[in-house]
């Protein structure tokens, strides 16, 4: 059976937050909180965009009246997984258990 690394995308909301890196760092840092005790096996680290205009890449983070949204990319390594379908669904499963109110989207499964 063969292992896969999962990267999944999640939306971490940030209240009463004064400035986009403070609003980074705390999203990083209540994530990788929350997931300590389950899942410390997980990577957590800040998404990335490309601006449309001139390509260069930015921090996938918005703050509107104190309040941030952060997107966050959550690596993890799938052991013995019977599919890469199988290693979504496993990566899922326990980043979703940790962080019930994140949404989470697949953004890339690739065999290790």
């Amino acid at each position: 059976m063969p292992d896969y690394c999962v990267i999944l995308e999640g939306a971490y909301i940030v209240r009463d937050v004064p400035t986009l890196d403070d609003a980074v760092s705390i999203a990083i840092s209540e994530a990788g909180k929350r997931l300590n005790p389950v899942a410390s096996y997980v990577d957590v680290e800040v998404g990335m965009l490309a601006c449309p205009y001139c390509e260069e890449e930015l921090n996938s983070a918005l703050i509107v009246a104190r309040t941030a949204l952060v997107g966050l990319l959550f690596e993890m390594k799938v052991f013995s997984a019977e599919s890469p379908e199988h290693a979504e669904r496993i990566a899922r499963s326990v980043i979703g258990k940790a962080l019930r109110d994140v949404p989470l989207e697949v953004k890339e499964v690739h065999p290790l």
